[in-house]
């Protein structure tokens, strides 16, 4: 049985392969090794392979949910983006990343808490997808200097100069490659 399986059923079959592109974060535990873990893991999943990743950036606690910036509790973040092409439908791919954060000890005791891995489906090939469980574009990716960043370094075409632009104060640094190379 496949990771994910469990709560959502069989995944369906998508006929040909699209771009995704996950950001990872963590801020408890061993960050660094938690972000590598889930790029083997999405590696891992049925129909799907990570074919690029960028560096990991070090980033504080960021609380973006309301529209004005507000430092989060807890310690500094890890985070990183990859792309990954897969062959799992939009809501199967959030279904797996879902139970791959429970696999990594994620809890979800309130809004924006530490976490040991955080997952969050970015962008899935063009799809523009607005339901209950899952938005995509991310509705808050635009916000986030911790995400953007990463993306612009993987995948500058998918990231303006304005949105750089607007997220520019806010602190982050790259600390190191994710992988050696691509996966």
């Amino acid at each position: 049985m496949r990771v994910g399986d469990q709560q959502r059923g069989e995944s369906r079959r998508q006929s040909s392969l699209v771009v995704a592109y996950v950001a990872l974060g963590a801020n408890l535990g061993d960050a660094v090794v938690a972000l590598r873990w889930a790029v083997k893991a999405l590696h891992g999943l049925p129909q799907t392979r990570v074919h690029q990743a960028s560096s990991l950036y070090k980033t504080s606690p960021l609380d973006t949910d309301s529209g004005d910036e507000a430092r989060a509790r807890g310690a500094d973040y890890v985070n990183a983006v990859v792309a990954i092409e897969t062959g799992l439908s939009a809501p199967d791919l959030l279904a797996q990343l879902q139970a791959l954060e429970l696999l990594a000890g994620r809890e979800r005791p309130y809004r924006n808490a530490p976490r040991t891995l955080d997952l969050d489906l970015l962008l899935y090939g063009s799809a523009r997808i607005d339901s209950v469980w899952l938005t995509v574009p991310h509705p808050r990716m635009a916000l986030r200097a911790f995400v953007l960043v990463p993306l612009a370094e993987i995948a500058p075409g998918e990231v303006s100069a304005e949105q750089l632009k607007a997220v520019e104060h806010q602190a982050i640094e790259r600390i190191e490659p994710l992988m050696a190379q691509t996966v």
